[in-house]
């Protein structure tokens, strides 16, 4: 087997953790959108300086809650700007935080809640609240529930206003680069979904090498991305991090079904997906043209623009003179 190597681009730092991004972030760049949110269907920007101080308050809730250090909280949602938030917020007070699919039945909650030793989820709906009550005698070390549809985010910040700045600050230092920040749950292997554990350097080391090579794509201030994919899928959280990491603008769809218009409105400079999302938005595209009666105009851009891409995948493959 042949093997070679490359010198890191990125140097992971030994005492940090992901929370120093964030802080970083409002400190180098506290009046730059580094998150897109939707508020009533309308993009509003969320600078650094802001974000900062709304995990900051999550985070304090999560300790007032009990949340202590290296406990697992999981997150049951689809893709949205709470869910970035609270993941942040876990990390902020300490702890790992433990990704559910939305999609996932009760009995699938309650393996990963139970395998992980979660203490506490946070859900996006009634029903996701619904399944989890339905397991909850099978989970003694549940002790907290919150549904972010039911404003949780508001109530979590009033409720853990009696938390000092000086005992977060400690919690948000506490993790080093060799900590747990996360365990995700994988399907791709035999019986049960098993526990992948990535610690916070893991995440340093893939999107601090990924922002470093890919610098033109990640222009603070210049740049933004669009996730889409699961939140809850080691991918998506890459992107999540990456974003933050750079720092660009980051703005989250919870429903494909109207990514064209969504690509649209938020305009981002950069997209990161899957072949499948893209076929579907091209299908999708493809046959909203036809019905316009444009389908052949469609069908010329379309060649032109892979003509174009491969013409550039051609001079750039050119040695230089």
């Amino acid at each position: 087997m042949r093997e070679f190597s490359l010198p890191a681009l990125y140097e992971v730092p030994t005492d940090g953790n992901l929370t120093d991004l964030i802080r970083r972030n409002a400190s180098q760049h506290p009046d730059v959108a580094v998150m897109g949110r939707k508020v009533d269907g309308v993009w509003t920007d969320v600078t650094a300086t802001a974000f900062l101080a709304e995990v900051r308050g999550a985070a304090k809730s999560l300790i007032a809650a009990g949340v202590e250090p290296g406990d697992r909280v999981a997150l049951l949602s689809r893709t949205r700007y709470e869910w970035v938030l609270l993941d942040f917020a876990i990390w902020s007070a300490g702890g790992v935080t433990v990704p559910v699919y939305e999609t996932s039945s009760p009995e699938q909650i309650q393996w990963i809640l139970g395998d992980s030793g979660a203490t506490a989820v946070l859900v996006e709906t009634a029903a996701h609240e619904e399944s989890v009550a339905s397991v909850r005698a099978d989970l003694p070390e549940l002790t907290n529930v919150w549904r972010i549809e039911d404003d949780a985010v508001a109530r979590l910040t009033a409720d853990g206003a009696g938390v000092s700045d000086e005992l977060l600050d400690a919690r948000m230092s506490a993790a080093n680069a060799d900590d747990p920040a996360t365990i995700v749950y994988t399907s791709g292997t035999t019986g049960r979904p098993k526990g992948c554990v990535l610690t916070h350097r893991a995440f340093f080391a893939e999107c601090g090498n990924v922002v470093e090579r890919l610098k033109p794509l990640f222009r603070t201030g210049e740049c933004s991305v669009l996730l889409f994919l699961p939140a809850a899928h080691v991918f998506g959280r890459l992107v999540e991090v990456a974003s933050v990491m750079a720092p660009i603008k980051l703005g989250c769809v919870p429903d494909i079904k109207n990514l064209t218009d969504e690509l649209a409105s938020f305009r981002p400079t950069l997209i990161l997906g899957v072949p499948r999302v893209f076929e579907k938005v091209y299908n999708s595209a493809r046959a909203k043209a036809q019905a316009d009666g444009k389908g052949k105009i469609f069908d010329r851009a379309a060649h032109t623009a892979i003509a174009y891409s491969r013409a550039l995948g051609t001079r750039r493959a050119r040695p230089s003179a």
